[in-house]
């Protein structure tokens, strides 16, 4: 009986497995060309339910795809908006990328890409909303698409890490597959939501601060 079982739940496993990892790789890739998909969520979930499999390599199964699928990702998009940097009329990807950049990160990642590439693609990974005006910096620099995909490499690995031991914390402290999948979810959220806040609450500080600075 104990043995039926043993083999039921391997089935299963494996029925998983061969549905999870293709939508996993298709989530983080898609995700990773237009913001529709919480990538860093999807993987985090990911995560929680290897953890809770029987399978030895399941979790490193994880680890590589959304590494993969992130790297695809970028590489596209890099690739989309290097096609209008290098033509005349430009490019709907290119305007894409450079109204989702913040200005001020973009200035920054300028400053930096000259002297600090690679580190400043692997931060740019990990920071929420850091990613996009790095490789803008990227394209406006004009770098040859090998070279962005070598420096990449380590930001995607390092970013694939990350969410993956949210979702092995999360899969850790409850029982259930479901329980640690939405304190992965949540704690995903928060971190992508953390910075969005900061620089909403700072700029609301400057506003306020200019606007007692004409009424004085």
């Amino acid at each position: 009986m104990t043995a039926g079982l043993l083999v039921g739940q391997l089935a299963v496993e494996e029925t998983h497995r061969a549905v999870a990892y293709p939508s996993l790789f298709l989530l983080v890739a898609l995700g990773a060309l237009v913001p529709v998909v919480p990538t860093g969520a999807v993987v985090s979930s990911a995560a929680v339910v290897a953890y809770h499999q029987s399978a030895p390599l399941a979790l490193p199964a994880v680890f590589l795809v959304a590494a993969t699928a992130a790297l695809a990702g970028d590489s596209a998009l890099f690739w989309l908006g290097r096609r209008g940097v290098v033509s005349r009329g430009g490019s709907r990807w290119l305007d894409a990328l450079r109204a989702r950049a913040d200005p001020e990160r973009l200035e920054r990642a300028q400053t930096r890409l000259h002297d600090h590439r690679v580190p400043v693609l692997v931060v740019s990974r990990l920071v929420p909303a850091g990613r996009i005006p790095v490789m803008v910096a990227c394209l406006l620099a004009r770098m040859p698409l090998g070279r962005f995909v070598r420096a990449d490499v380590p930001a995607v690995l390092a970013w694939a890490a990350a969410y993956q031991l949210i979702g092995v914390v999360g899969g850790s402290l409850f029982p259930y597959a479901w329980q640690g999948v939405a304190v992965a979810v949540a704690l995903a959220l928060l971190v992508s939501a953390v910075p969005r806040l900061w620089r909403w609450a700072r700029r609301g500080r400057r506003r306020t601060g200019a606007g007692e600075a004409r009424g004085g």
